[in-house]
């Protein structure tokens, strides 16, 4: 599983120009799920997030867990995460979880994190969507799990 996590002031998605998710301050996880990724690989991606320290604390250094600073998450799967560009002119998306395996794992990460007390908001899976930001600084990081 390959996660793109990128802090923000709020975000919202839109499914067909209507509003699915919305969330304040936190993160947004864009997430990848790649062939052999089980219920096991979201757990363990829900435990990491929550004590990642990618907050800024008072000093400015990034001290602060999401759960320290009250952060909320917006997930969106997206399996262009998982495509290759190794070979030809097209991306390769053979590493990619087909979406009756990936989307259980999505849905997964999103209630791993919910039953931790974090706020959730989501994409939708397999839909075509429009994801608007305001970044809480450039604080961007690739977590692969």
């Amino acid at each position: 599983m390959r996660l793109i996590l990128q802090r923000v002031r709020r975000a919202a998605v839109r499914v067909e120009s209507s509003e699915v998710g919305r969330i304040g301050p936190g993160v947004v996880l864009l997430v990848g799920v790649f062939k052999g990724d089980d219920e096991a690989s979201a757990i363990r991606a829900a435990d990491r997030l929550t004590t990642l320290r990618i907050f800024s604390d008072s000093a400015g250094k990034m001290n602060v867990s999401a759960r320290d600073a009250g952060a909320s998450f917006l997930v969106v799967s997206q399996f262009t995460l998982a495509a290759t560009l190794d070979r030809g002119r097209r991306p390769s998306f053979d590493a990619a979880a087909p979406a009756p395996v990936a989307e259980p794992i999505v849905e997964l990460l999103a209630q791993a994190l919910e039953e931790q007390g974090f706020p959730v908001a989501r994409g939708r899976f397999g839909a075509l969507m429009q994801v608007e930001l305001v970044n809480d600084g450039p604080v961007t990081f690739v977590l692969d799990v």
